[in-house]
């Protein structure tokens, strides 16, 4: 059977329900520090925080990829560092090969230049009278005159050859040129052969034309000259034509040359394997300096994503690695003969060569490492974009559905209040109903 209230206990009694359901509203937001925690709240908050959350949840699960990536690149920069200090003590090495002279240059000494009777017309040394001489016959009878007191002599070329050639061969390497042969003297021509960087020579104390070799190859040398020009002189040179003005043959520079000595140095010889191993380090090296798979050092590729999106919306930096050997880097194997493709420590002339490609090796690297690095600012710049993006978005999603805690707590103390002062005019109303017992 239902029950009648009276209008007064029926309004004081919606009006405490109301603010029950307020209460209770309110409390829930308390509870999970929400004010839209479904759709039926606010479908357009609740619905646009769903998507920013999902964004910043995307984001931040590329974090990993991208600290991967950094680390991976971190650890190629890691090994260009140890395999350039690998490269500083092959330069080491090499000076220390240097540094002790070689002993295999092929050297010859030519025929004495000066006699004792000229020393004694002269009173000059041996050597300085050879040095003296000129190289053109100063009375055009093509033979070689004495020094006297009162000239210097000459070694009897041709007064009209006024252009003198040289042709010099070591190796693979040949070094031509010519110059004007008037007033000019053997101490000229010493100073021409030194210019060619491959051979270098001298006058000893017994008068005679030494040449000798910057490296171990046979040496081939050839003096020409020539009245028409240049360069008639240095085709004489190329068969030795004045060779024998100086106290060398024709065979010099036409045959098979000046032969090296043979003879190694021990001191160079320890240093083969020295340089041998610290060789094989840069491969070891190279090869162990991979992060979770990943070698750029052996060649390997790099791929590092910056976004969530696909196709070409897609944002992505591209690491191409190298595959960095000692071979790759120019730097050859040691040993103590002439082989193709090899450093013969023996030879000033391949120590010099190695010591260039060792420069140039340095310089590789360093490119390589700054073409490393720059691929590393960016990976650390969009690694830390990524963390304030995806901080960004929370944020955002945050705002438009956190509640306001001092706000939702000043609200439900009121309603409390006003939740006690309902119960008290619903205890009024029915007093109020009560009062028609009075009458019986």
């Amino acid at each position: 059977m239902a029950v009648s209230l009276s209008a007064g206990v029926r309004n004081n009694l919606s009006s405490l329900q109301s603010t029950q359901t307020q209460a209770q509203a309110i409390q829930n937001r308390l509870a999970t520090g929400k004010r839209v925690n479904s759709a039926i709240d606010n479908p357009v908050n609740f619905f646009t925080a769903a998507s920013l959350n999902d964004r910043s949840s995307q984001l931040t699960g590329l974090l990993d990829g991208i600290s991967n990536g950094i680390q991976t690149i971190q650890a190629a920069s890691k090994g260009i560092d140890g395999i350039t200090k690998l490269v500083n003590s092959l330069q080491s090495t090499l000076k220390q090969a240097q540094a002790d002279a070689a002993q295999n240059r092929p050297t010859k000494a030519g025929t004495a230049l000066a006699t004792q009777a000229e020393v004694v017309a002269t009173s000059k040394s041996l050597k300085d009278i050879a040095l003296d001489k000129k190289l053109l016959d100063d009375d055009a009878n093509a033979a070689n005159n004495a020094a006297t007191a009162s000239t210097s002599g000459n070694v009897g070329l041709a007064t009209a050859n006024v252009n003198i050639g040289l042709s010099i061969v070591a190796g693979s390497t040949t070094y031509e040129a010519s110059f004007d042969g008037t007033n000019a003297t053997v101490r000229d021509l010493v100073n021409e052969i030194n210019k060619s960087g491959i051979a270098t020579a001298f006058v000893d104390e017994k008068g005679q034309l030494n040449v000798k070799g910057t490296g171990s190859d046979a040496l081939q040398v050839g003096i020409g000259s020539a009245a028409a020009s240049g360069a008639a002189a240095i085709t004489d040179a190329q068969t030795g034509g004045a060779n024998t003005a100086v106290g060398f043959v024709a065979a010099d520079r036409t045959g098979a040359g000046i032969a090296s000595s043979g003879i190694t140095s021990a001191v160079r010889s320890n240093l083969i394997d020295q340089y041998n191993d610290l060789r094989g380090k840069i491969d070891d090296l190279a090869k162990d300096s991979g992060f979770n798979g990943i070698n750029l050092l052996g060649g390997d590729r790099l791929s590092i994503v910056f976004n969530e999106k696909t196709g070409k919306n897609q944002t992505k930096l591209d690491v191409q690695g190298t595959s960095l050997t000692s071979d790759n880097l120019g730097i050859v194997k040691a040993g103590n003969t002439q082989l193709a493709g090899t450093t013969n420590f023996q030879n000033d002339s391949d120590l010099e060569a190695a010591t260039k490609s060792l420069t140039g090796a340095l310089t590789s690297l360093k490119s390589l490492a700054s073409t490393f690095g720059a691929n590393l600012s960016v990976a650390q710049t969009r690694q830390d974009f990524t963390k304030d993006m995806a901080s960004v978005l929370t944020t955002g999603a945050d705002n438009l559905t956190n509640a306001d805690v001092n706000a939702e707590a000043a609200s439900l103390l009121a309603l409390q209040t006003r939740q006690q002062l309902a119960q008290t005019a619903l205890s009024l109303a029915n007093q109020a109903d009560q009062g028609v017992l009075r009458l019986f």
